[in-house]
This record gives C-alpha cells, structure tokens and sequence, in this order.
C-alpha cells in the first residue's frame, strides 16, 4: 500500500489517500470538455463552451490534480475583449442565427476579429500521436498540450502539419497501435464535404483524398480497420434554411434518408474504389471498433435514433424526448454489398471504449457509459462481444452479453471512462487492466476520480480520489502514459 498525495495548482489543497498502485497507472488521466470563460450572446449549447482540460497526474503512489483552459486563438482573443465575441452553435437559431453568421464575417473582414487561426474551442476529445497530445474539435485545426512533469499542462499552440493541412480535423482520429500512423478527417459546408487524411508514424500528413457525398453532414466519427476506412454519411444535415425558416439549429436530421456508410482502402490515392452501403435511418456520434472477418467489415457502434440538437440547447431539459441510443454491430459484407445490423444492448449507452492496443482489429469486450433520460452517466457496463444480447431485456443490466455494470449511485454522475492496460499489446488477456473515470456527487456537491478493476467490474473500486473543487461535466477522456510524457517534456 502506498500513500498517495493529492495537491491541486488551483486551491492548494493536500489530500492524503492509501492504495495499491500499479505501475501501469503512471501517467496522467486527462478528459477534456466545454467550459464557457464568457456568457454566450443567444443561449447555452453542451457543445459550446471553452475546452478545459482535467487532469490527474498519477507517479509513484501520488495524485496531484489541474484544470486548464485551453489557450486557443478564440479563447484568447475573448480574453482580449472581455466577454463573447465568436458566433456559436447555440446562436445558429432562426434569424438570430443568420445574423451571427453575417457578424462574424463582418468582423473578421473588418480586422475586429483574427480568423486567421480558427473560431473553434478544442473542447471534444484528446489523442496522443507523434510525441504530441493534441486537443480536438471538429470544426478546427488541433491544439498541441505540453504535459509537465508536475502534471501542470500547457498550450503550446495550433498544429497545421506544415500547412498541409487546411482544413477543419476530426475530433476522433484513429491511432493504429500496429503501425504508429493516425487516421483522420475534416467535414465542411463546402466541397468537398468531407476529406480524408494519413498521418505517417514521423507526423507526416499525406494528401488529401476528398469523399463525394451529396450534401454537407455533422459526420463526428468514422473508424478504421487492419486496410479500410469506414465513412458515415448520416442524414444529419447543415441547412440554414431551415435554421431561419423554422427556427431550427444549422443541422438538421432528416428522418427521410437512409444512413449510408463507405469503406474505401486506408491507403487509397482517390476515391475511386470507395464501396457504398445503406442501412436504416439513424444517426452515429461515436464507435467503438471496427475489423475485418473475411469477406465483411465489422463496426461495433452507438446507434442514436432521432437525433435533435436542439434539445441539448438552453437550459438542461428534465427529460431529452424520444432518446435512444444503443449499441449495435454492422456488417458490410464487400463481395456481395448487403449491409446488416443486430441490436446488441437496451437503451441508452454511449462513449463506448476498447483495449486500444485492438484498435482496426478484432477485439471481445466494449466498456460503455449507461445514461439516463437527459443523457447524464449513471455508470459504467462491460460488454462481452462473444456472448449473445439477452432476450425479454427492458434495461441494461447484468446477463448475456452484459458482463459487468458498475453503478455510480443516486445523484452521482460521471464521465467516459477509459482503459488502461496492466500491459500493452495483444499478447496479454485483453481485459485486464483498469477503468478511470470522473464522478460527480449533485448531492454533495463534491466530485472524485474513480479507478476500478475491469476485468471483474467490481463494485469496490480499486482507488476513489477525491477533489477539493467540482469537476464540470464534460466529453472525452484519455490517459497518457509514463512513456508518452517522457516524449512530451522534449516538446
């Protein structure tokens, strides 16, 4: 047993906790999400809001806890100004929305505002390539975060991969743990509406290849196997319109279209050998894995059905309308082009996580976050893919393909939760490891990281670390090796 110190930059507070430390826990546990610095000018949006890092630097037995905003060109600008400069997605409503746009093009013509480097808030998601951590947003370029040996993290800047890239950049690219390369993304409201990029191993971006689709998407994620990319061309639409005509969000799911999905070689040159697939009406914000088995490709995913950004708008709804969002697998068999798909979980789960030394590969379990019916975590489920969904089920909870369900308790919320090998690699039992997570007590007002066993899902967590200051409700996580800091502090 070993004590472990905990320390925060912001209230210098010492806490003092004993448990078992692995050594595999070395590192920093990192979850990103969107903290407004200003008050917005329309309304709130959950995908507005000022990207703040948490994190937790774990070494030897200590935990020292910091937040941080990310020092983007907006949020700095902002900062300049002292209040909200930048249009949002939650101005994008009705004529208001139209007159943001207009605004904002104003002021940047008029040199009021610096749109040389983006508007975008990196406020999604994190991923570590290349020696570098890098802040996501989707309708942006990444930010580089230094991680220092203390823990304290520190925004280096925009990374443009030499000005190759031009572009806006998935907030989840894919990292193949066999060959070092990241695979990626940008979606825009011009075309081409998407374009499709290779990272090499040494960070180098390769050309663009454009994807042909026939309207301008919200596409959040795609995924990759052992030689393909998977693109999800989901009828979730920009149409500002139909933002100032019906007074509606800039995006708008059409209930009408069929979900398409394209799978072309990873390491295609064009577009030219791009397969289509059509599958029910449906929308996809985040996947889990996807492999090969013989003539098919296979992607374990979250299915939403009926997606309405608007009621993630204003103030927090006690109840979102008609949420379901479950977890399914997909076929898509490229010799004979039918595509199938079978339900694998009730409603609602999401920010499904692997073993991510599986990632492109053929992997058994999924640990995914249960929600409730305003979409806040409840707690954390364990899938075994090998295992068949069991029927008469109503709710997710333990039997069949439900192997393990770690409940959080009444009034307490928590975060995407993210594995962390004993080992890396495959040669090693692919559960075994550990999960970390964020929890919030509404009751007490307090929040804590939780760290638990995830090969048994047991209900006495292997460490609780409890904070001095609430941790905001936010997106996603990831956790940084020992190793990978060691490359970071040569930045």
């Amino acid at each position: 047993m070993l004590e472990v110190w905990f320390c925060t930059f912001v209230d210098s507070v010492m806490y003092k906790k004993t448990f078992s430390s692995q050594d595999c826990l070395n590192g920093e546990f990192v979850r990103v999400g969107p903290n407004p610095k200003f008050s917005p000018v329309a309304g709130y949006h959950w995908f507005d809001g000022d990207g703040m890092i948490h994190g937790i630097r774990i070494k030897d037995g200590k935990a020292t806890y910091v937040s941080r905003y990310v020092k983007t060109s907006k949020l700095k600008q902002e900062e300049y100004f002292g209040g909200s400069k930048f249009m949002k997605i939650g101005d994008l409503k009705g004529l208001f929305g139209l007159f943001s746009v207009y605004m904002q093009i104003l002021r940047g013509k008029l040199k009021v505002l610096d749109l040389t480097y983006g508007t975008g808030t990196a406020n999604t998601a994190l991923v570590y390539h290349h020696g570098k951590l890098l802040a996501l947003s989707e309708g942006d370029k990444p930010y580089v975060v230094k991680v220092l040996e203390d823990g304290d993290l520190q925004t280096l800047g925009m990374l443009d991969y030499d000005k190759r890239l031009t572009h806006s950049f998935t907030a989840h690219p894919k990292v193949d743990p066999f060959t070092g390369e990241m695979f990626t993304f940008g979606y825009s409201q011009t075309p081409p509406y998407i374009t499709y990029r290779v990272i090499s191993k040494e960070g180098v971006m390769d050309d663009p290849v454009p994807i042909t689709i026939p309207e301008p998407i919200m596409m959040h994620d795609f995924a990759i196997t052992e030689n393909y990319a998977i693109f999800l061309d989901l009828p979730l639409y920009f149409r500002p319109k139909e933002m100032v005509k019906d007074k509606k969000l800039i995006f708008t799911f059409d209930q009408t279209k069929k979900a398409r999905f394209g799978i072309l070689p990873r390491y295609s040159k064009n577009e030219l050998l791009i397969k289509w697939f059509e599958l029910p009406n449906c929308f996809i914000f985040h996947n889990a894995n996807a492999w090969e088995e013989g003539d098919e490709v296979v992607l374990i995913t979250c299915r939403l059905q009926n997606p309405d950004l608007d009621q993630v708008n204003g103030e927090v709804k006690e109840k979102l309308d008609n949420f379901s969002n479950e977890l399914y697998e997909m076929r898509f068999n490229l010799k004979t082009g039918i595509a199938s798909q079978k339900k694998l979980s009730e409603s609602a789960v999401d920010f499904p996580r692997v073993n991510e030394s599986y990632t492109g590969r053929k992997q058994r379990y999924v640990y995914g976050t249960t929600l409730n019916s305003i979409a806040k975590v409840t707690g954390i489920v364990k899938f075994d893919l090998h295992a068949e969904p069991e029927d008469g089920k109503t709710k997710i909870e333990v039997g069949g393909n439900v192997v393990g369900l770690f409940d959080l308790g009444p009034r307490r919320f928590g975060s995407e939760a993210v594995f962390v090998p004993r080992q890396p690699g495959t040669t090693v039992e692919e559960d075994d490891g550990y999960l970390i997570f964020f929890v919030h007590d509404e009751t007490t007002g307090k929040s804590a990281v939780n760290v638990i066993d995830a090969k048994t899902m047991s209900s006495d967590p292997v460490a609780v670390v409890d904070l001095p200051k609430r941790v905001p409700y936010g997106f996603h996580a990831f956790f940084v090796t020992e190793d990978q800091l060691q490359e970071l502090a040569k930045l």
